[in-house]
């Protein structure tokens, strides 16, 4: 498999294995991997050839039992050859025949290091183009030796192995040195054949771990593997790391003034009677509290990057990959749910889809989408089809919350626009660079971001249409209406031409916030498709539910059923049951996920307009809520991004180990470190937002020319622009 991908994309596989005997059985048993037939294991002072066109793999053995200055020569020639010319990986390591043939003296350890000083630069201008790997020598059963190898003892074996080390140490090699070999030998010890050489068993794990060294950083692995190399910090990366660093430290040198200040400045104050009506201090001047809480904000927002690189874009923390089983993904959702009901509590809001609920039915919905990611419960038809219906949700809110403010207040100014895009977009557009992914990659945040514009838009355009300009005249809600189906026939018609939809969104510049690393957009298009009427769906319900309360055919002022007439209530109550009932067999039946997804878009307002129903029309319920819930709505969006490095890993495809062989204990302890750094970002933002989206248009437009003048160069050399 991994052969055949290297060479697919136009890769060559040579490696090669330099050595002793112990170096030979190695490439025996990685030869016997890649062979679909026995491979003869025999003595051989002499080189080996093996070759496998099907796979282009070619697998050599070069017998060279000593670091001398024929392996010198080896190395020169290979590093006067062009990079197509040399081994992708060499495997080598040497000890024992220097040992045996000088009889364990002195000297020649010393010839080893100097020979093996001399080496070592041509493996340092190799590097671009080979992987060399130097095998620790293993240890020996001394018991078990024949006496013409009596003088190889493991204390010899450990001075080579410490002298080797010391010289990649010395010259700062970057090859890699295999130490895991030793310690699988070590255990194993009590089977080594002839005292010296290895076993099947430990030779089969050498040939697997060589195996997931040569492919797994070459392959594009869903999964979360830990043996893959971590990315290699980009110009960008490095420049986003500085500003960050410049914030810290000016925000630790304002802290440290501000506290010299406070304590030379007590007494003045006092002198001068500068306090105020309640005999404190005065605070500071306002520009330089504000530039103190915009520091402090950056600088904390700088530190929870460098955590969110840490944990996945290095191989400080491991990585496992998710398995699915039902008791994985069912009881901790079962144990949510019931932690969620038992802090409920009464609300003083009566209106239907209040803030206290919206803010209840984002959290809960945000732990099942949290449980479904790190349990890879996607896997399972109709636990995927439900999730899909979660996301819609969301949606379905952004389009209801967003309408039902542009209806009532009427605003439709700069600040606003601004206000939210920036509110949604500056942990993504800050992990974007810290993190070196495209926007696409947060695909939640670029769709809210879209359909918000698409809400601006449809209100913003002539007829401006608000709740004042209908107080007296019924055409404000035709000139709607005559909106709503002009933005549905839109959409209709980029989801029915593909030509017309790649079209549009590839234009420049604003290609790059529509595709994927490979240049892409078939991800935009999908997630677009899939959900393309939610936003209009909760629009639609707004508008409805805002002209059936101005008629008084809803009533919500209170704490009463939300119609007046007890059978109607318990109608629609039942129509909602039956709504979710008939999602839940739809989901249950529908043969595979392509089926699903294309039928989703037309029928996902049922479950979601059938839950509103079921929670909002008795009174009784509508105005009580989960604050726990609720607490997680709040910072629902911080959630949802930051769980796609530090609380799974690998970019989503495992998850995160911080405390090995403890599963339980492990999820406790990063959801705890993910969740309070969730709600720290999105106390960030919030501060932040402040000072980016000031309500004044001149400091307004100023920010906006500054952000601009900022991010150019930084778009640019992502090629962006």
């Amino acid at each position: 498999m991994c052969m055949h991908y290297i060479s697919y994309w136009g890769g060559h596989n040579h490696i090669t294995f330099v050595g002793d005997s112990r170096i030979r059985q190695l490439y025996f048993e990685y030869v016997s991997l890649l062979s679909n037939e026995p491979v003869a294991k025999y003595k051989a002072h002499e080189d080996i050839k093996f070759h496998d066109e099907h796979i282009n793999a070619r697998v050599d053995f070069i017998w060279m039992p000593f670091v001398n200055t024929d392996m010198y020569k080896m190395y020169k020639s290979w590093m006067l050859n062009g990079p197509r010319d040399r081994p992708n990986l060499i495997v080598t390591g040497s000890a024992t025949w220097s040992i045996k043939k000088f009889n364990a003296s002195k000297d020649a350890l010393k010839n080893f290091e100097a020979n093996l000083t001399y080496i070592v630069p041509y493996f340092e201008k190799m590097k671009e183009s080979t992987n060399i790997i130097w095998t620790l020598q293993d240890p020996v059963l001394e018991k078990r030796l024949d006496s013409n190898r009596s003088m190889i003892t493991n204390e010899q074996i450990d001075h080579y192995n410490k002298v080797a080390l010391e010289v990649f140490s010395r010259t700062g090699s970057s090859a890699n040195i295999w130490s895991s070999s030793r310690l699988v030998a070590q255990g194993l010890k009590k089977e080594l054949i002839d005292g010296i050489h290895l076993s099947p068993t430990p030779l089969q794990l050498d040939a697997q771990m060589l195996m997931n060294m040569y492919c797994n950083h070459q392959m594009n692995h869903d999964d979360g593997t830990c043996c893959s190399k971590p990315e290699p910090a980009t110009t960008l990366q490095i420049v986003v790391a500085a500003f960050f660093l410049v914030c810290m430290v000016s925000t630790l040198a304002l802290v440290i003034y501000r506290r010299r200040m406070r304590r030379n400045g007590v007494k003045i104050r006092m002198e001068n009677g500068q306090r105020n009506s309640n005999g404190e201090e005065k605070p500071a001047t306002e520009s330089a509290q504000s530039l103190y809480e915009v520091l402090t904000s950056l600088s904390k927002l700088g530190i929870i990057m460098a955590y969110f690189y840490l944990c996945d874009r290095t191989n400080f923390f491991m990585k496992e990959n998710k398995y699915y089983t039902h008791v994985n993904f069912f009881l901790p959702f079962a144990y949510v749910m019931i932690l969620g009901f038992f802090f409920t509590e009464s609300t003083d809001k009566t209106e239907m889809l209040h803030r206290d609920q919206t803010d209840e039915w984002k959290g809960w919905m945000q732990l099942v989408i949290l449980i479904y990611h790190i349990t890879g419960a996607s896997k399972i038809l109709p636990i995927y089809m439900h999730i899909r219906v979660l996301v819609s949700g969301y949606l379905f809110l952004t389009g209801y919350g967003h309408f039902t403010y542009f209806w009532k207040k009427g605003e439709f100014d700069l600040y606003r626009y601004c206000q939210v895009l920036f509110r949604l977009n500056l942990l993504v557009v800050t992990l974007c660079f810290v993190m070196n992914r495209p926007y696409q990659f947060y695909y939640f945040v670029p769709l809210v971001s879209f359909w918000f514009m698409v809400i601006y838009i449809t209100m913003v355009i002539w007829p401006r249409v608000s709740e004042k300009h209908v107080e007296d005249k019924t055409r404000g809600y035709v000139f709607m209406l005559i909106k709503f189906v002009l933005l549905i026939t839109v959409i209709t018609l980029f989801y029915m031409s593909e030509v017309f939809f790649e079209r549009v969104f590839l234009m420049r510049p604003f290609k790059p916030l529509f595709v994927t690393s490979d240049d892409s957009i078939h991800e935009w298009r999908f997630r677009w498709q899939l959900d393309r009427y939610s936003v209009v769906y909760g629009m639609l319900f707004a508008f409805g539910y805002l002209i059936l309360k101005r008629y008084k055919v809803i009533n919500d002022v209170d704490n009463r059923n939300l119609f007046s007439t007890g059978g109607v209530s318990w109608m629609f109550t039942c129509l909602g049951i039956i709504g979710i009932g008939s999602y839940a067999a739809f989901s249950a039946f529908c043969r595979n996920k392509q089926e699903c997804n294309e039928v989703h878009s037309y029928i996902s307002f049922i479950p979601i307009v059938s839950f509103i129903l079921i929670r909002n029309i008795p009174g009784g319920i509508r105005t009580r809520y989960s604050s726990f819930f609720a607490w997680f709505g709040r910072i629902s969006l911080e959630l949802f991004i930051s769980q796609y490095h530090i609380w799974l890993a690998a970019d989503t495809h495992g998850v995160l180990v911080m405390i090995p062989s403890y599963p339980v204990l492990n999820v406790i302890l990063t959801s705890f470190i993910f969740i309070c750094v969730s709600h720290e970002i999105s106390k960030v933002t919030t501060v932040l937002t402040k000072y980016a989206v000031p309500n004044e248009w001149k400091a307004l437009l100023r920010n906006i020319i500054i952000v601009g003048l900022i991010l150019t160069p930084l778009c640019i050399s992502r090629g962006v622009i």
